[in-house]
């Protein structure tokens, strides 16, 4: 992997890839009149002022690489990538180097890597440009024998003469390639003849990251840089009425005391940051400064009391989102209704690798580097705070040791750019295990009221929830607090739209200090343990299979999975003293069912027996990423639900580190197993949607061993009785 410290010019491209000089260059760009995105060739577009936002090269070597727009944080984006390109190209993934692009929403599009967006957002084009590449090649062989072009055929980075046999290697080609106008249309393959994609190839970073070649964030350094650690308010909203910074400054190495602030959802938060020249310094001169916070201005809020203004709230009137027939008198005509209130946790986001940025300050520049998830979200964001233009706002990527939506947020690379603006020198700034899991942003804790009821025939009759939380929409100073929390329904199945006559899902935003924002799977993550518990619970009520009762209001594409769901659990064939639970979910464009297993060891405990998941996400490109995603997701909701969360007290958070913050240890957790569906869907996402089905299941099926519904999160398998 490398870094660039240039804007990319076709050139510079070159360059820094290891290509040599002639090369085929393809890339994207929108055209003034084009509703579509158009390849060019780069060599016929550099004289034009044409900018291409994803560039692919061959060089005389044979030698491919990629520039890829998005992050690698753990997810398998540096090989799935990829392993499109040389599918359609016709080369050995090996023959593939990957180079990170620098941020630029203009040039590139998104480049937040969120969203479970990579693969789905992108795999079209990616299949279209190495098939582009491939198409040109073959033309120029065959002009080159004087043989019509549909005689000849890519393989393994050659073109081949079907008749005579004759070769010639891609890198024989590119110069003469790099001369055509990229076509319009070309033909890709179909997924029967795929020799790459659907195929469980061994990861390409994995090796450079076992070996230590891999730079992350922690690992960046420039020539002369300093490092800073801050001291933030303890009670987010603080600010620094005074400090005394005497016994600091008389530790060896400390360079600089200074106040800091860091913008957090446009509100700027203050801190006090501790220059060194190594972390150790820093972090030894920042035990020592004596600050004097004002925090009287906002409510120092405890667990308790969040908790009861939601249970409050959700008893009130909701800002609807997405309503259908009436809810209030379906429910009152009913006979068979259930109530159930669901509370979920606060949670730190507690990457492996904590929060850090390098930055260095020029009179003409700006560049950061390190483990970011939206650098495109990075460069506006500088360039807004700072009035520069684009092109003097280089935001360089590494790999992240994790990010789960908390990489993406633009407060630490500014905080960054400011202490190195003020000292005249580049900068790396740590955030400490303790900084990461005390200041946030954390997933907002939530509240949720279900009433339903079922019908004489055993379905659905009506279906509300009401919702009462932090909206993270709504931090920004002027932002509209009587508008509905978008994200109401997520993870709820589509299918069931179509299907319940009365539904409402509404929500009553809950106003704290506390910052909150995105973590893996969103609101998915604390929705469907609301949604599918209630939907078990409506099952009961029905006196129906859960299974069964799910799949009366859902459509073929929901039933393909549950029977594949079915099949592998053994669901029809369950037996006494074994608990089984069901939750089916849709996140970002994929459907997860998972079934849990439990039963009780020799001391009456409650253990975790299995966990199967079938995946339906469409158009897919390695398995063993999808199952390493799906496996990740399950541990990290296992945790979510019976290890972890972040408490208040006074206004601060309570668990400061993995002594009080608990994370699952390899003993606790249960045997995986994950099925994926092939069909002809468009691709979905697969980082994300594999989390929030595992916690209603788990909860389904102790439910169904025990007779016991757990509504409230966390909670301890030990204390089930």
């Amino acid at each position: 992997m490398e870094t660039t410290t240039k804007n990319l010019s076709r050139r510079n491209f070159i360059k820094l890839s290891g290509l040599t000089g002639t090369a085929l260059t393809l890339g994207f760009s929108f055209s003034a009149s084009a509703k579509e995105q158009t390849i060019w060739n780069a060599a016929t577009t550099e004289s034009s002022g044409v900018e291409l936002n994803a560039w692919i090269s061959i060089d005389t070597a044979g030698k491919v690489t990629l520039l890829n727009h998005r992050s690698e944080m753990g997810q398998g984006s540096y090989q799935s990538v990829p392993q499109m390109i040389a599918e359609e190209l016709e080369v050995a993934l090996d023959k593939v180097n990957i180079i990170f692009a620098p941020g630029n929403g203009r040039k590139y599009g998104s480049q937040i890597t969120g969203g479970s967006s990579t693969i789905r957002g992108s795999y079209k084009k990616l299949l279209r440009l190495g098939a582009t590449a491939r198409e040109m090649l073959i033309e120029v062989a065959a002009k080159k024998w004087s043989v019509n072009k549909s005689e000849c055929y890519a393989e393994n980075g050659e073109v081949i003469h079907r008749a005579s046999g004759k070769k010639m290697h891609y890198g024989e080609l590119v110069a003469d390639a790099a001369k055509l106008d990229a076509p319009k249309e070309v033909v890709l393959k179909n997924p029967k003849d795929y020799k790459l994609i659907c195929k469980p190839l061994p990861r390409q970073d994995t090796p450079i990251k076992v070996n230590g070649k891999a730079v992350f964030g922690l690992d960046f350094k420039l020539p002369g840089m300093l490092y800073a650690v801050v001291e933030r308010s303890p009670r987010f909203q603080g600010k620094v009425v005074k400090f005394d910074d005497a016994e600091t400054r008389k530790v060896p190495g400390v360079k600089h005391v200074l106040k800091v602030t860091r913008d957090e959802f446009g509100n700027m938060r203050e801190g006090v940051a501790v220059v060194a020249d190594n972390t150790w310094a820093a972090m030894q001169g920042r035990k020592l400064l004596k600050i004097e916070w004002d925090d009287a201005a906002f409510a120092h809020h405890s667990t308790e009391e969040l908790y009861t203004k939601m249970r409050e709230q959700v008893k009130g009137d909701v800002i609807s989102y997405r309503t259908m027939g009436n809810t209030v008198t379906a429910f009152a005509k009913a006979e068979k209704k259930v109530e159930a209130t669901y509370e979920t946790p606060y949670e730190s986001h507690s990457c492996m690798e904590p929060l850090n940025c390098v930055a260095s300050v020029t009179d003409d520049k700006i560049e950061i580097w390190g483990p970011i998830q939206g650098p495109d979200w990075i460069q506006q964001n500088i360039c807004g705070h700072f009035k520069l233009p684009p092109e003097k706002v280089i935001v360089n990527m590494t790999f992240l040791g994790g990010g789960f939506g908390r990489k993406a947020f633009t407060d630490y690379p500014y905080e960054a750019v400011l202490i190195s603006k003020e000292i005249k020198a580049p900068v790396q700034v740590i955030w400490t295990r303790e900084d990461d899991m005390t200041i946030g942003p954390f997933r907002p804790g939530m509240v949720y009221q279900c009433k339903g009821s079922v019908t004489e025939r055993g379905r659905i009759g009506s279906y509300e929830a009401k919702l009462a939380g932090q909206n993270m929409d709504m931090q920004n100073p002027g932002a509209d607090k009587t508008n509905y929390n978008r994200s109401a329904t997520e993870g709820f199945l589509d299918g069931y739209f179509e299907t319940i006559p009365h539904y409402n899902f509404g929500d009553s935003p809950l106003e704290s200090p506390v910052p909150v924002m995105w973590w893996r799977s969103v609101y998915s993550s604390t929705n469907a343990f609301a949604f599918e518990s209630f939907l078990d619970e409506l099952a009961a009520k029905a006196e129906k299979d859960p299974m069964d009762f799910r799949r009366q209001h859902l459509s073929e594409r929901y039933h393909l999975l549950m029977d594949k769901l079915e099949q592998v659990s053994g669901w029809k064939s369950r037996t006494k003293n074994t608990g089984f639970g069901v939750a089916i979910t849709e996140c970002f464009s994929s459907i997860v069912g998972e079934v849990v297993k439990v039963s009780k060891n020799a001391d009456g405990k409650i253990k975790i027996d299995k966990v199967w998941a079938v995946i339906d996400c469409g158009w897919y490109v390695n398995p063993d990423i999808i199952k390493a995603q799906v496996e990740g997701s399950i541990v990290m909701a296992l945790g979510a639900a019976t290890k972890h969360e972040t408490t208040f007290k006074d206004g601060k958070a309570v668990e400061r580190n993995f002594d009080a913050y608990k994370m699952p240890r390899i003993q606790d957790i249960p045997e995986i197993e994950v099925h994926i569906m092939d069909n002809d869907e468009k691709a979905g996402g697969v980082g994300e949607p594999g989390l929030p089905p595992f916690t209603p299941a788990l909860t389904n099926a102790i439910f169904d061993l025990t007779g016991v519904r757990i509504r409230k999160l966390p909670f301890s398998l030990d204390k089930i009785v």
